[in-house]
């Protein structure tokens, strides 16, 4: 043993991959108005804000968030019917660009998506920290249906930080009845009114889920039902309704599948918080009469230091 030299393995590191645009939304419906004093909605934008400083006083080191700069994405190009910004609050859509400066100030990785989508950048972003041995978790903070597709075992789970619930591989199959690797199989089948694709007329959450928890793709589903080996009522509708609509499941399949590839971090120290731009996060807060977050902003990056 003599002349080795043992190097300290580092202490787990936790990271934090916030839903922006869910977050704006909720505060949005959540809180009272603010108007600052030109007159501009602000309180959805203070909400986020102190949601992220309540996340790093709580002791988040790693953080990124994502945004939707832009609601539409390539998958309007896809499917007509998927969703848009059309009927969304302008004093929502108003506060993007306004919460994304707040976050920069803020001195947090942010990722403000055009052509990809919010949810792609999580994705991309809890699988590339799950590639690092010294991540211990990875916890992507939204309730999107979609982004269950990216829980990985323990390791990789999502957090609903309303209600402080945590969902992993095990609670992905309770509540799909698959596992997470078919949730864009399952969506497809069942739709997601959310994003603006319906589905497969006749699939619903029990028969998706029963069949895919057999074959685990849409791509490996029999043509015709008696070779699934299933007990399934109408099981024959179904397959005929998926030999007539297997290139439409297809599409929806590939809607709801989440990009890896978005652009996110080169290095996980790329995530740490090191305390806001002093003078930046001053003057945003100064505009949204919201001195108290500067203050905790700054006592937090003391504390850090």
């Amino acid at each position: 043993m003599a002349g080795r030299v043992f190097k300290p393995y580092p202490a787990p590191v936790d990271v934090y991959l916030l839903d922006g645009t869910y977050e704006l939304f909720r505060y949005f419906f959540a809180m009272p108005s603010h108007r600052n004093r030109e007159g501009r909605e602000v309180a959805a934008t203070r909400g986020v804000l102190g949601t992220v400083l309540s996340m790093l006083e709580g002791g988040a080191t790693h953080l990124g968030v994502a945004t939707d700069r832009v609601i539409e994405s390539f998958r309007n190009d896809l499917w007509p019917g998927y969703k848009t910004s059309a009927g969304v609050d302008p004093e929502i859509l108003q506060q993007f660009p306004l919460i994304e400066e707040g976050l920069q100030a803020l001195g947090v990785m942010l990722w403000p998506m055009v052509e990809l989508e919010a949810d792609d950048a999580l994705g991309a972003a809890a699988v590339r920290a799950a590639g690092y041995e010294e991540v211990g978790r990875v916890f992507i903070c939204s309730p999107d249906k979609d982004l269950a597709q990216c829980v990985r075992g323990e390791r990789v789970i999502q957090l609903e930080r309303r209600t402080n619930h945590v969902i992993d591989e095990a609670g992905v199959v309770a509540k799909f009845g698959v596992l997470p690797a078919s949730i864009p199989d399952y969506l497809a089948l069942v739709g997601d009114s959310a994003d603006g694709y319906p589905g497969l007329p006749g699939w619903g959450a029990r028969s998706a889920a029963t069949v895919l928890a057999r074959f685990g793709s849409i791509e490996a589903i029999p043509p015709a039902a008696s070779s699934w080996g299933l007990a399934l009522r109408g099981a024959e509708k179904l397959a005929q309704t998926l030999r007539n609509q297997r290139d439409l499941a297809l599409l929806f399949k590939d809607l709801a599948t989440l990009r890896s590839e978005a652009p996110v971090f080169d290095s996980l120290d790329a995530l740490r918080w090191r305390g806001p731009r002093d003078a930046d996060f001053a003057a945003l807060c100064d505009y949204l009469d919201a001195p108290l977050l500067l203050e905790r902003a700054r006592i937090l990056a003391n504390l850090r230091r």
